[in-house]
């Protein structure tokens, strides 16, 4: 039986949630995993489930687990870039294993790319228990089937885009400005998606890529889901924020398949996609 690995790089789990973390286990065990679960899921702290050193180690030691094949994050929050610096990119680099995650784990999916040219999967496992369980399900027992399946896109403006994919939720990605852990724009896929987002944030956010001069090295953005904005129908909506910070002249695509929602798939940040207008 394969053996997968669950971590928590974020905010931990509250201990009132631990149930559903056993429901997920027990549901990974129905669709022939074991489950080797991490030292620092639950918060001890605040939200704090442990020091950044220790959560680091903690995936590390996934990774020195030859037993182990994949790597799943169940947090997210706020503070999973406090372990980027303990990471051994050096030893991620050497892996075959791929490490999944999304939400505030963005900052370590892209640190990855960046650090080791490796692809990490945007995808938040915990989807196995939540409202669209049994597709989510087969799609795990298929192998991971929903990274295969064909995206489902429509764009908004120009018609093509091809390029490595970076990026992820947008409030935890712009973490890594400034940083050695933000991958070079140059040629790339910007996905952008978030939870809580509002107009006004939304728009500082586009102002401060296209400030970092984001939007003149990409080869196109493909938008997720925006969970608040798009079910308040907030104005301006996140279409009208693009095209007013990344203008007329840059391929724009949208797709409802990733984000926060239940019935999310994965996407890899670090492998090549060409999206094509049909």
């Amino acid at each position: 039986m394969k053996k997968i690995g669950l971590v928590g790089m974020s905010n931990g789990q509250q201990r009132e949630n631990k149930p559903n973390v056993l429901k997920l286990i027990k549901t990974i065990n129905e669709c022939g995993y074991e489950v080797a679960l991490g030292d620092y899921i639950y918060e001890t702290e605040n939200y704090f489930s442990g020091s950044p050193q220790d959560k680091a180690k903690d995936l590390m030691k996934m990774y020195d687990d030859d037993d182990i094949s994949q790597i799943f994050d169940i947090s997210g929050g706020d503070v999973a870039n406090e372990v980027l610096e303990y990471l051994d990119y050096q030893v991620i680099a050497n892996s075959d294993k791929i490490f999944y995650g999304y939400s505030d784990v963005t900052t370590v999916i892209n640190a990855i790319y960046a650090k080791t040219g490796k692809s990490s999967g945007l995808y938040q496992i915990r989807n196995l228990i939540y409202e669209n369980s049994q597709s989510q399900i087969q799609a795990f027992k298929d192998n991971f089937s929903y990274q295969n399946e064909k995206l489902e896109y429509s764009f908004i403006q120009e018609g093509y885009m091809k390029g490595v994919v970076i990026g992820g939720n947008i409030r935890c990605f712009l973490k890594l400005a400034g940083t050695e852990y933000m991958p070079d724009f140059t040629d790339k896929i910007l996905l952008l998606e978030g939870l809580n987002t509002t107009s006004m944030q939304c728009a500082t956010y586009l102002a401060q890529l296209r400030q970092m001069g984001a939007f003149k090295k990409i080869n196109g953005i493909l938008l997720g889901t925006f969970t608040r904005l798009d079910k308040e129908i907030f104005v301006p909506s996140v279409e009208e924020l693009v095209y007013k910070y990344a203008g007329a002249d840059i391929a724009v695509a949208r797709t409802h398949q990733i984000g926060h929602g239940s019935d999310s798939r994965c996407i890899y940040i670090g492998n090549e996609l060409e999206l094509i207008d049909n």
